[in-house]
């Protein structure tokens, strides 16, 4: 339970932290991931993930990175 309430002090003072500017969008992130996370379907392991790679490979469903990349304004 100590962990929890370390993880959670700290979750408070990255809040405190964050300029009152930002906090409705921090707000915003954290209700996406809580949404993310409730889903009705589990996250995949590493090894499915790993396997869903594999399988995208083996079909050709694959780009370089240079063209993951074009369009992007990165700068």
């Amino acid at each position: 339970m100590a962990a929890k309430i370390n993880i959670t002090d700290e979750l408070h003072q990255e809040i405190e932290q964050t300029p009152e500017r930002y906090r409705a969008l921090l707000l915003r992130l954290v209700q996406s991931f809580r949404e993310g996370v409730e889903a009705d379907e589990p996250w995949p392991t590493a090894v499915e993930s790993l396997q869903d790679g594999l399988s995208d490979l083996k079909a050709g469903r694959i780009e370089p990175v240079d063209n993951l990349w074009a369009g992007v304004n990165v700068e």
